[in-house]
């Protein structure tokens, strides 16, 4: 249920955006962002820190796109997220105990320090291609082709990261159940 209310504003801006043009859909996902921040804030009395930078970003590069009307602004939004959450992961490698990936997974998984790391760090480049590839798609092809690759190839390609992620940490997964033999205890 949370990954649909993450991604509800994403959703909105895909729909109006096919159903008008892109300053209705840019003016749409403005509105479901601060619905959405103001909705969490009433259930949970704190806010979700990606929520609020998510909306700052939206509000400012939107209200710039409905400015000037040009759509150029809000294309570098995903980009600003992305780059944003790179930062947030590589700054988290060097404050604390833990990486920001590590916190976010430990309870699931036990993994060696020097993995946890590697993993971070990969984290860290996704994110900055990602942004990338966001300018990439937004300056060379038309707005249309921009927003299913901001909805179908963001989300495709992540789950892609995820997949291979999964593959190279099941490799280095820490078992407490099996000894060294290999032999179930």
């Amino acid at each position: 249920m949370k990954l649909l209310f993450d991604f509800l504003p994403v959703l909105l801006f895909f729909i109006a955006y096919k159903m008008t043009d892109i300053y209705v859909a840019t003016g749409v996902a403005i509105v479901a962002s601060a619905a959405q921040v103001i909705a969490y804030w009433l259930k949970h009395r704190k806010f979700e820190k990606m929520h609020v930078i998510t909306l700052l970003l939206i509000v400012f590069l939107g209200g710039a796109t409905l400015l000037f009307r040009d759509p150029t602004f809000i294309k570098w939004k995903p980009t600003g997220i992305y780059w944003a959450s790179a930062i947030v992961f590589f700054i988290s490698g060097f404050v604390g105990q833990r990486s920001l990936v590590q916190k976010m997974m430990e309870k699931n998984i036990d993994l060696p320090a020097r993995i946890w790391k590697r993993l971070n760090h990969a984290w860290v480049v996704f994110f900055c291609l990602m942004g990338f590839a966001n300018l990439y798609v937004a300056y060379n092809f038309n707005t249309n082709t921009w927003v299913n690759f901001k909805l179908f190839g963001g989300m495709g390609i992540t789950l892609v990261f995820v997949f291979l992620q999964a593959i190279y940490l099941s490799k280095h997964i820490i078992n407490h159940d099996m000894p060294d033999s290999g032999t179930p205890k």
